[in-house]
């Protein structure tokens, strides 16, 4: 079994994995309206130790680098906002959960559309079908953008294994890369991000809130 891992984002150049995670692919499954219902494995990559992911979105090998960011001059800054998660979040209040959303950080899934939205069903979340949608949302989030809480103040979080997930919508747009399960990641400074249940790296090389993916990838 994999240990908890490490993700190392090396200055001007790929993510270093290290920890044996294991790597999938993971799309969003849609309805006949193109609403977000839930996640789908359709790959799982051979079991590596240490292996290296594109960060630049150049390589002709993705997930993994092959060097591509050296010969297009990418330069990758980190620049994302290192507070916690919790300060900037805007808290939402109903009679059986406390909904947080951190709006920077949405990536577009837009799992929180569904059944007239994450808000609205955490307003009247003493009906037990809503509480459960409101919740299911929320965990299907792959940033943590979006927390739901009960009223005793705990985080409602997905159990998750560490791992690591290359990300694609329902139209066939390739997503961010999304780290599950509590692992650290590392700037290339030694900074070691907050460690989150549920964190999106970018890696079409875009993002202004590097190493982190701000949903760039939709402008494509």
């Amino acid at each position: 079994m994999a240990g908890k891992g490490r993700v190392k984002v090396t200055k001007g150049g790929s993510y270093q994995v290290s920890g044996g995670l294991p790597l999938t692919k993971m799309v969003i499954e849609a309805d006949s309206n193109g609403i977000a219902l839930s996640w789908r494995r359709i790959e799982t990559y051979p079991e590596k130790e240490n292996y290296t992911l594109c960060r630049c979105g150049k390589s002709k090998n993705k997930p993994y680098c092959d060097g591509s960011h050296m010969k297009s001059g990418f330069e990758g800054t980190e620049t994302a906002d290192r507070s916690p998660y919790i300060k900037g979040a805007k808290f939402y209040d109903g009679p059986e959960l406390k909904l947080t959303d951190k709006r920077e950080l949405c990536v577009g899934a837009g799992f929180c559309t569904r059944a007239g939205n994450i808000w609205n069903l955490t307003t009247n979340s003493d009906n037990p079908e809503y509480r459960k949608t409101a919740i299911q949302e929320a965990s299907d989030c792959p940033s943590g953008r979006l927390v739901e809480w009960d009223k005793k103040g705990k985080a409602l979080e997905p159990v998750l294994k560490p791992g690591i997930a290359v990300t694609e919508d329902q139209d066939g747009v390739a997503g961010p890369l999304w780290v599950i399960g509590g692992i650290d990641i590392e700037a290339s400074d030694g900074y070691v991000y907050e460690k989150r249940n549920r964190v999106t790296l970018c890696r079409c090389g875009k993002s202004e809130a590097c190493p982190l993916c701000d949903g760039s990838h939709l402008g494509e």
